[in-house]
């Protein structure tokens, strides 16, 4: 099966924030907290590659609206490539995160039935000890801070049946702000869940 997809990887580091109670009740198959999950997601690419294509050092977010229990699928999705890619590192993007390459991308667009839109944006990716941020000037702004564990350090989950990322474990974390606003949305929270880690992503 492999042989049909494209040589590529990418790792980095990456954060979702959304508007259900912490920890998200979605990674483990449950109802999101309100009725709905109204999700954004940064990836930080540090190093990668699509065949020739070199995707080191671009941000891609994805901001995402699920209705009832997200296994379910029906997920509307509206994808954020990095303006500083040209045009061949945006297409190379746009295959892997649109799920065309294979890997766990095309697990997670396996649950999109609509998408709201693909564009370029100016992104500013940011991390610092606990605290990961992401803004996208107009559209997006989500900061979300790491919750400490019982034992010290930080607070992990571990291979739940629904994740973004499945190559490290989920650092829990709490969100400083968020706030969308694009396609007719407009989503505004505070004090909701956020998960970030590093990814490794290949078919």
């Amino acid at each position: 099966m492999h042989n049909n997809h494209p040589d590529w990887r990418l790792q980095g580091r990456y954060f979702e924030t959304c508007n259900c109670e912490v920890a998200c009740p979605c990674i483990w198959l449950q109802p999101p907290s309100e009725g709905e999950c109204k999700l954004l997601v940064a990836w930080h690419i540090d190093d990668g590659y699509l065949e020739n294509v070199r995707l080191d050092n671009l941000n891609v977010a994805l901001a995402c609206f699920a209705v009832g229990n997200m296994i379910a699928g029906g997920w509307s999705a509206a994808l954020y490539i990095d303006d500083r890619a040209d045009s061949e590192q945006t297409e190379a993007i746009s295959r892997i995160f649109s799920g065309q390459a294979g890997g766990h991308p095309s697990v997670l667009m396996g649950f999109v039935g609509e998408v709201w839109g693909i564009q370029q944006a100016a992104m500013t990716y940011y991390e610092q000890g606990d605290i990961r941020r992401l803004s996208i000037p107009g559209i997006a702004e989500a900061e979300i801070q790491s919750i400490v564990g019982l034992k010290g350090g930080e607070a992990l989950i571990e291979n739940p049946p629904l994740c973004v990322v499945t190559s490290h474990p989920a650092t829990v974390a709490r969100s400083i702000r968020y706030r969308y606003q694009d396609h007719d949305q407009d989503w505004t929270f505070s004090e909701r869940n956020g998960f970030h880690s590093a990814f490794v992503y290949q078919p």
